[in-house]
C-alpha cells in the first residue's frame, strides 16, 4: 500500500476547481494565480498517480477516480478544520464590528454567523448594516472591523470572496413587467444594482420610471410584493412571493457583481482575524441560494489563521468517509 501526505491547500484548491467549474475563478477566489492552481493540480494527480479530469472536456469533469479523490478531499479538510476549531477556537475572545449592507445580512450571512457563533462563543459580533460606499469609508477609518460590500466602481483593495448573479424580480400574481413605462424599485443613486437597471432597459430602448427609492432590501420588497415596481436583486434574495423575470420576457440580461471583503487597516485584533478569515473562506462555499453546503455546516475552519495558512499534511489513507447532514432556515424577508 502507498503512502502519501497532501498539503491541505492543494485540496482546498481542487475542491474550488470542481465546485466552480474553473481554474481562472479559483485563482481568483483564493488569491493565486492560474498557473499556481495548474501546477497545484498537476501535482494532486501525480501523489495520487491518478487522472482525476477527463482530458477531452474544456471545464474540469472528473474521473471516477477524481470524484473518489474529491469525496475524501471533502471528509480530510472538514476534519482538519474541526481539529482546529477544537484545539483554538476557545481561547479567542473580543468585540468586532462587521459592516454590510442589509441585503447581504439577511440572505447570505446567517448561517455563516451561527456557526460562527457556535466556534468562537467569546467573541461579541456587531452587525451595523448600511450601503456599500459609506462602509468602505467606515473600513478606512477604522469605525468599522471588517466589511462585505458589492464592488462599485472606483473600489480600490479588498478581497473578492464571491460572485451573485443579478436577476429581474417582479411579485407572483402581478403583471407589473407589462406595464409601459418599467415601474422601477431601485437603490439610490451611485449603486450599480440601479445602474444595471437603467443601462439594460435603455440599451433595450425600453422606456422606465422611478416608482420607489430605498437604501434597504426591505423598500423594494414591499414596492415588488405590492405590485408596484420590478426590481433588480441577487439571486439569493429571490423568496417566496417573488417571480424571476426571465429575458424571454423581454428585459436584458444582466451581470454577475463582485463581492468585496475590507478590514481595517492597522493591527488586527485576533477576533477580528478570526472573523475576517471565517468569512473569506465560507462565503465561498454557499450555494446560488445563499444557503450553507453540508461541508460548511458541519464544523467551520475558525483557527486557519492559527495554523500557518493551512498548510498543515495529513495521510489520505487514513482518512474516513464521512456524512453530515444540516438544514439551515433561510432568515424571512
Amino acid at each position: 500500500m502507498s503512502f502519501f501526505s497532501v498539503d491541505m491547500r492543494v485540496l482546498r484548491s481542487f475542491i474550488s476547481v470542481v465546485e466552480t467549474g474553473s481554474v481562472t475563478e479559483t485563482a481568483r477566489r483564493l488569491g493565486r494565480t492560474q498557473p499556481a492552481i495548474t501546477l497545484q493540480m498537476k501535482r494532486l494527480e501525480d501523489l495520487t498517480g491518478k487522472i482525476l479530469f477527463k482530458q477531452d472536456s474544456r471545464r474540469p469533469v472528473l474521473t471516477e477516480q477524481g470524484d473518489l479523490v474529491l469525496s475524501y478531499a471533502k471528509s480530510i479538510l472538514r476534519l482538519h478544520d474541526e481539529l482546529l476549531t477544537k484545539l483554538s477556537s476557545p481561547d479567542i475572545e473580543g468585540h468586532v464590528v462587521l459592516g454590510t449592507p442589509d441585503l447581504y445580512a439577511a440572505y447570505l450571512l446567517p448561517s455563516i454567523l451561527a456557526l460562527f457563533r457556535k466556534s468562537f462563543p467569546r467573541i461579541q459580533v456587531e452587525l451595523r448594516c448600511s450601503l456599500s460606499t459609506p462602509l468602505v469609508n467606515l473600513v478606512q477609518h477604522g469605525e468599522v472591523d471588517i466589511a462585505l460590500v458589492t464592488r462599485m466602481p472606483g473600489f480600490t483593495g479588498g478581497q473578492v470572496v464571491r460572485q451573485e448573479q443579478l436577476i429581474w424580480v417582479m411579485g407572483e400574481g402581478h403583471d407589473v413587467h407589462l406595464s409601459e413605462p418599467v415601474p422601477l424599485a431601485l437603490l439610490p443613486a451611485g449603486n450599480i444594482y440601479r445602474d444595471y437597471a437603467i443601462e439594460g432597459l435603455e440599451r433595450q430602448g425600453r422606456k422606465w420610471r422611478i416608482a420607489c427609492v430605498s437604501e434597504s432590501v426591505g423598500g423594494l420588497q414591499a414596492a415588488v410584493f405590492a405590485g408596484m415596481a420590478v426590481t433588480v436583486l441577487c439571486k439569493c434574495a429571490l423568496v417566496h412571493g417573488m417571480k424571476q423575470i426571465g429575458i424571454n420576457e423581454y428585459f436584458p440580461p444582466l451581470p454577475k457583481i463582485d463581492l468585496l471583503l475590507y478590514r481595517a487597516s492597522g493591527q488586527s485584533t485576533p477576533a477580528a482575524t478570526a472573523l475576517h478569515e471565517y468569512l473569506a473562506h465560507y462565503l465561498g462555499t454557499l450555494n446560488a441560494d445563499g444557503r450553507a453546503t453540508i461541508e460548511s455546516v458541519a464544523n467551520a475552519a475558525t483557527a486557519q489563521h492559527k495554523a500557518t495558512g493551512g498548510a498543515a499534511v495529513t495521510d489520505i489513507n487514513g482518512a474516513r468517509r464521512t456524512s453530515t447532514a444540516a438544514h439551515e432556515t433561510r432568515p424571512a424577508a
